[in-house]
Parts: C-alpha cells; structure tokens; sequence
C-alpha cells in the first residue's frame, strides 16, 4: 500500500505544492497555496511490479524463471513464456535497456536449445522437442515425476515467438535470438503427442505414457493449437481445428450474462490472448454466434462480475468491484462452518463460477482482463488495493490470492496466513499469475505484443490454417 505521509513529504505537505510569493491585492503576501500531490498511478505501478517480479527472480544464467516466491520452488516453464514476454515491455517502459533484455533474452532461448531431449525418466528437459512442466533450478531438468506438457509447452513457446519477431534488429545478437526461436519451435513434433488423432493429449510421462485426457473443450488451448497448425516442420493436418471448434456448443452459455463460450477460470479467458490478438478475426465457430475471441473474453470478464454481485454464496467481499475467479492458491483443503453454512476450501485449485468457489480471490483475474474490459477491471483493481491494502500488495504486486471469509482455520494452512482484519491472504507470487498482469496491462496500454506477433509468420500460418479471417489477417 502506498504510505501517504512518503507521498506528500514531511508534514503532509509536498515542496512542489507549495506556491510563494504570491500576494492579494493589497499586495500583502497570501499563505502558500497547497497544491495537493498528484496520487500515483496504480495501474502503471502494479504492471511496473509485476514486470520486476520476473526480471529480479528470474536465475540470469540460465533464464529460469520459479513457479513461485520467495517459497522456494522449481522453474516453471509457462512463467519462462511470460518472463520473454515481460521483457520487451521493461524496455519500452524505460525499465531496462534493449541491451540488458536482449542478453537475458539470448540465454535463456540458448539454454532450451540446448537442454538434453530423450525418452528417459531422468536426466532430460523434455521429449520429441516438448518440456516438462517443471524443471529444477540447478541444471533445468525435469522435476520430479511431473509431466511432458503439451500446453505449457505453448505458452514458453509464445514467449519464445514473440522474442523473434520484437528482437529485429541487425544486431549479431538478435539474428542468434531469431535463429534458436525457429530452432526449438521447429524441433517439436505436435503429430507424435496426439494418441487420439487429431486432438492433442494434455501431456505424457515416460513411465506410463500419453496422458489420457486430451484438449478437447473450449479453455486455453487455442494457443496450443494454432502453434501445433502452424508448425514449418511437424503440423497437424488443417481441419484439427475445426474438430476441436466443433465441441465448443456445449460451452456456450447465457447463464451470468451475455452469451459467451463458458470456461469458469478467466486464465483460460486470458492466456492466449496474451499472444494474439483475437480482435476483428474469425474462424467459423465464433462467426457464427456473431462475435469474435476477444469479445467472447469481454463477456466472460462480466460475466464474473456479476456472479460475485449475485454472490449466491455469501462470500465476503464479493461484489461489483471486487471479483475475479481463476487457478489460483488456497488456504487449504479442508471444511469449516461459518455463518451456519458448511464451507469447503482448497488449497492451490483452479476456480470459477459455479465451479469450486471458495471465496479466495485471485487479483490477476481482474488484472488480466484489463485488455478486454477495463471499465471493470480497473476499478476492481484499485478496489482491492484501496480495501486491502499492504495486506496483498507489496514488492511484486499483488500477492497471489486472498480469501476475505476465512479468518479462523480448523488446521495449519498449506499456503499464506491468517490477517487480522483482512482474513486469508497468500505469502506467494505466482509466475503464471503475474504473466497476465504484466502483459495484459501492455496490451492494453500499446498493444505492443499483439501488434508484434502480428508479424510472426509461423502465428499467422496457424491462423489461417485453422480457419481465420478478417481484420488485421486481411491487411
């Protein structure tokens, strides 16, 4: 929270505020004037924040970026994705140089070139040119037994593409960044990880196999599946999309709003519209119900805003201008009555409407859908902040979660603590949490990464192969 006596100076009064020398017209000297200090700009602040998040807890040697902090973890590499992304805008906003996110930039897309690839349980960051989820601080190696993700995968690699196509210069270092983007994009092979043809499965693991579950409904695969189209070397056939686009009806919903293709977490709402800009452009699907992606995402947006208005739950704090549901942390798994309802809680879960709502509140729900409603999402922004305060705001932003309800847990917490006068509130930021925040903020400010994957010929090819048209495909 900001600390208004800092803000104005000593003694509430800012030296800038103050006018002298001026007299009335009796030429006697009037009192100084008081000017009041103009209040900062949250909204630059937060992005600002988060922007940090990735350039100072992100490891320089080798580009990795944590899944979470300061709770100690592994890499994440969807937060690397986001981290790639994060830095061009630390540029434009005169918060690094080109120089320095260039250098950044150059070792970490040399680090995935060269990370070992292989079949076997250890010893590997991933297989057939895919990543495992998680990778260890040290070496970069796969975590764990966590899985070959296939979306995760994608969101690196939108970070990844979008460094090419941002890093254009002649520079001898940019060429390299160029040249290793196409390298490891070109090295995955998307028909090998489809054992359901032609859906992609959401993953494998060398000790049993294809995941069984595959990216079959409306959410945040379309990302995943434009890449998988737009592959120069190991594409899925062209109608892949309109196989996945046909089981979207049963997704499509009115209930809280608006008709729109329901996903009840806004991170599905959010993620591949980090990368591309969904504006204007159609495939048939969504030309058929009469809007567009980016519209469908406005729509989701509200449509979260008025389910925490309707609060049918009775959670606390729920309302107009705080709300926002995603994946997210929690309190715990654990059920507590309070106010004579049986509550239940989770620990880190995705959330939604209508689908394990716990009362936590994940503040880059809001904030990553700055781009698509902004009369909503900067007012809940400033809300949180303004009623919560230092509470969930400090040196990277927004901390990932807070759950106003619970004040009194029956056990110990698996994440965050128990605030006097504030309830739950996580002690983490959360690398694909921040992503949103930092990026979504940009777009919507510049447009700045949309107007620069627009020029990335391997999105592009994805767009049209799966079916767009319109708009800025046409220009």
């Amino acid at each position: 929270m900001y600390d208004r006596r800092r803000l104005l100076g000593l003694g509430g009064l800012s030296l800038a505020a103050l006018m002298t020398g001026c007299t009335d017209r009796q030429g006697r000297v009037a009192p100084p004037r008081i000017i009041p200090a103009a209040q900062p700009d949250l909204i630059r602040d937060l992005q600002e924040r988060t922007f940090r998040f990735f350039w100072e807890t992100t490891d320089a040697q080798t580009g990795l970026a944590p899944d979470r902090w300061p709770t100690p973890s592994f890499a994440s590499i969807a937060a690397v994705g986001f981290a790639l992304t994060a830095y061009p805008v630390g540029v434009v906003n005169g918060w690094i140089t080109r120089e320095e996110a260039r250098a950044r930039t150059l070792t970490t897309l040399q680090f995935f070139a060269d990370a070992p690839q292989g079949p076997g349980e250890t010893g590997f960051s991933g297989y057939k040119g895919f990543f495992y989820h998680f990778l260890g601080v040290t070496k970069g190696l796969r975590f764990a037994r966590c899985e070959l993700s296939t979306v995760d995968t994608a969101l690196l690699l939108g970070g990844i593409l979008f460094a090419q196509s941002w890093y254009d210069a002649d520079h001898p270092d940019e060429a390299r960044i160029r040249a290793l983007a196409d390298q490891i994009y070109g090295a995955v092979d998307w028909t090998w990880i489809t054992p359901r043809a032609p859906l992609l499965s959401m993953g494998w693991h060398p000790e049993s196999g294809f995941i069984k579950s595959d990216w079959d409904i409306y959410n945040e695969g379309m990302l995943l599946y434009l890449l998988a189209l737009g592959s120069p070397t190991h594409p899925l056939p062209e109608g892949t999309w309109a196989a996945w686009s046909s089981r979207f009806e049963s997704s499509w919903t009115d209930r809280w709003g608006e008709p729109h293709l329901h996903f009840s977490p806004l991170f599905g709402h959010q993620y591949s519209h980090v990368w591309v800009d969904f504006k204007g452009i159609r495939d048939p699907y969504i030309a058929s119900k009469g809007i567009d992606y980016f519209e469908n995402s406005r729509r989701a947006a509200y449509a979260q805003q008025r389910y925490a208005i309707a609060n049918a739950g009775r959670w606390r704090g729920y309302g107009a201008d705080v709300w926002g549901l995603t994946a997210c942390d929690g309190p715990g798994d654990f059920g507590l009555t309070i106010d004579g309802v049986r509550r239940q809680f989770y620990s880190y879960s995705a959330r939604g409407p209508g689908d394990r709502d716990d009362g936590t509140l994940a503040p880059t729900a809001a904030a990553g859908s700055i781009a698509f409603a902004p009369d909503i999402a900067i007012p809940a922004v400033r809300a949180m902040h303004d009623r919560y305060g230092s509470a969930i705001y400090g040196k990277y932003g927004f901390l990932d979660a807070f759950n106003p309800t619970l004040t009194a847990p029956p056990e110990p917490l698996k994440h965050g603590e128990i605030v006097p006068g504030i309830g739950w509130v996580d002690k983490d930021y959360l690398g694909i949490d921040q992503g949103p925040i930092v990026t979504m903020i940009e777009n919507h400010r510049t447009g700045l990464i949309w107007k620069t994957m627009r020029r990335n010929p391997h999105l592009r090819r994805g767009l049209l192969r799966a079916g767009f048209t319109g708009g800025w495909l046409n220009g």
